[in-house]
């Protein structure tokens, strides 16, 4: 049976730490042990209730079967009742059982290979590995398990590894070290009937050396049944980064366009009331109370309420996360939500005198956001793939991730509240963009690129997010680089959310703790200098340090295997992957500014 343990306190770790590292599933270094954390139902019960609509109708859909209540909780607080003073109310399991003694026990003739035991917890005594010949050796936890895509992992077979499936016994296992720089390739399994095979063999994955997957979930507890899979075991180190990204979801906590909407046709009601078509009421703009009524509603939005309130409206479909987003922020004409100290939203229009430049011509709105609250959720995570949201922020149904807990009736959550700025842009001057055929043969090149990437990875549904994300979301990377030479923040402390669809063009750039750091009112500062920024940021694509090889790098390269970047490299475009809503993918210069291969597809033109 599985050991168990609590985990302790993470000292300063943010609860948001607690969800994007620490969540089910992850595995942690302790003092002592390594261990996994356990699923929810191992959790004491969690923090405070997070009320967030929007975010629990999306997080419903997105199990199966759909999930009729839900709530999010934050992480569980110190609790000075269980075991060891102030500890965290979060179970652990023991991971992985087997160990590797940390002295060594043997070397060969020229003492170039160092033995030392492998053996199972069941074979330790007080935490030590007993030899009677040579007395009680210290352990540590081996590094190496076994996992597979979809989140199962458990400790290796070692007796079936190093006899290849083919011979079994359960004479004493060794591992053996050739070298002095700990490469996989230089360390060998070696049992004590003489038969041995190196660790490299584990990373072939046509090999199949670790045989299949058999659905262990050991974070659900010792007696959770097997998930049925059969996928190919991977070798993973249990410390490498890629042994666990979290999936999570968040949203900006707006008010709802559709209220700001029923409270401009409550006003023009008695002039529009009548109107028979969309073209009607861009007749009744001429009105003035009318024209100031409905500010930036579309004609189109105004007669579907109309019809609503007569009754004669279909059923509306659901709106994606960043379209109610971008509704909101490109309708704020002078100003959006409230400064109150419960406040979760306070927007406000900033001038076009301000920031009104040539560079700055495409651009329709700038926004100073000087309140905003974002909600983040865990519901499930991955290993050796992360899998971000799509470009309309919404997580994929059915997509394969190790669930949280055997039952789902919680997700653990968190909200932070800083400050940001929006750039909105033209609709039409993208538009027309996207009609430059140098234009259209650079998107081309990009969709080659993420083909050959969905070659590599089969099952990945990915599709291609279009010429004017990666444009927005290469320069929103440029400008968080600019703005935190000034805003005070580092650029790890700001995050993104670019908008690219149907309802609308733009980029928030946005701080987001659990504390007082992320409402300083240096971004808002800076989002005043929106226009020396821009220009800054514009001047900083034109050239890369590693140019001309950024500049002419091709996606589909086989060489280089960086299907999903254009001309980007971490000396112009790569920034923190915890700032950026896509894990650094989907970027390219070369559609924002012009470079030195010259393609012609560029953005802005100076």
């Amino acid at each position: 049976m599985m050991k168990r343990t609590y985990v302790p306190p993470p000292g300063q770790i943010r609860q948001s730490q607690v969800i994007t590292t620490f969540g089910p599933g992850a595995l942690l270094d302790l003092p002592e042990n390594s261990v996994l954390v356990g699923g929810l139902e191992c959790w004491s019960d969690g923090g405070e209730e997070i009320h967030e609509p929007r975010l629990v109708e999306k997080l419903k859909r997105l199990f199966n079967p759909p999930l009729a209540a839900l709530k999010l909780l934050t992480p569980p607080p110190l609790r000075e009742d269980l075991p060891g003073a102030g500890r965290i109310g979060i179970t652990s399991w023991l991971f992985p059982e087997w160990f590797v003694t940390q002295n060594v026990v043997a070397t060969d003739a020229t003492g170039k290979v160092r033995s030392r035991y492998l053996v199972h917890r069941k074979r330790l005594t007080s935490g030590r590995f007993v030899d009677e010949d040579k007395g009680k050796h210290p352990v540590v936890p081996v590094r190496f398990v076994r996992a597979c895509p979809k989140g199962h992992i458990g400790d290796i077979d070692w007796y079936y590894y190093v006899h290849q499936g083919k011979r079994r016994c359960l004479q004493q296992l060794y591992i053996e070290e050739t070298g002095t720089s700990g490469d996989i390739y230089e360390i060998w399994i070696r049992c004590q009937c003489g038969l041995s095979r190196p660790m490299g063999d584990a990373t072939n994955q046509k090999m199949l050396a670790l045989g299949p997957c058999d659905g262990l979930r050991p974070w659900l507890g010792p007696f959770v049944p097997k998930e049925p899979c059969g996928a190919p075991n991977r070798l993973l180190i249990r410390t490498a980064s890629n042994a666990y990204f979290p999936r999570v979801m968040s949203v900006i906590s707006l008010p709802d366009r559709q209220d700001s909407l029923e409270k401009a046709v409550n006003v023009a009601w008695p002039f529009i009331q009548g109107a028979g078509s969309p073209e009607h009421i861009a007749v009744f703009r001429t009105i003035e109370v009318v024209k100031a009524a409905l500010g930036n509603f579309t004609d189109e939005e105004v007669y579907k309420e109309i019809l609503a309130r007569k009754g004669f409206s279909g059923e509306s479909s659901s709106k994606s996360v960043k379209q109610v987003e971008i509704e909101v922020l490109s309708a704020c004409v002078e100003r959006v939500g409230a400064d109150t100290p419960d406040g979760t939203f306070d927007g406000r229009a900033w001038p076009r005198q301000h920031w009104d430049k040539p560079w700055t011509g495409a651009l329709d709105k700038v926004v100073l956001v000087h309140r905003l609250r974002e909600v983040m959720a865990q519901v499930g995570f991955t290993r050796f793939e992360a899998s971000s949201p799509g470009v309309d922020g919404e997580l994929e149904i059915g997509a394969q991730m190790a669930p949280l807990a055997r039952d789902i009736s919680w997700l653990p959550a968190v909200e932070n509240r800083g400050e940001g700025v929006f750039l909105g842009f033209k609709k039409e001057r993208i538009e027309e963009w996207l009609k430059r055929k140098p234009v259209q043969e650079r998107a081309r090149q990009l969709a080659e690129g993420l083909g050959c990437w969905c070659e590599e990875h089969p099952q990945s549904g990915r599709q291609f997010v279009g010429a004017p994300y990666i444009m927005l979301h290469s320069l929103s990377h440029l400008l968080i680089t600019s703005l935190a030479l000034e805003c005070g923040y580092p650029s790890s402390s700001i995050r993104e959310r670019v908008y690219a669809g149907e309802s609308g063009y733009g980029i928030l750039l946005y701080t987001g703790t659990a504390d007082a750091e992320g409402t300083m009112g240096g971004l808002v500062e800076a989002g005043k200098h929106i226009d020396r920024h821009l220009r800054a940021a514009l001047e900083m694509g034109r050239l890369c340090s590693n140019d001309p090889v950024c500049a002419q790098h091709d996606p589909c390269s086989p060489h280089e295997r960086r299907f999903l970047h254009g001309a980007a490299c971490h000396g112009c475009l790569l920034i923190a992957e915890t700032s950026c809503e896509q894990f650094n993918d989907h970027l390219d210069r070369a559609l924002v500014v012009a470079t030195v291969d010259n393609l012609g597809a560029e953005f802005f033109k100076q």
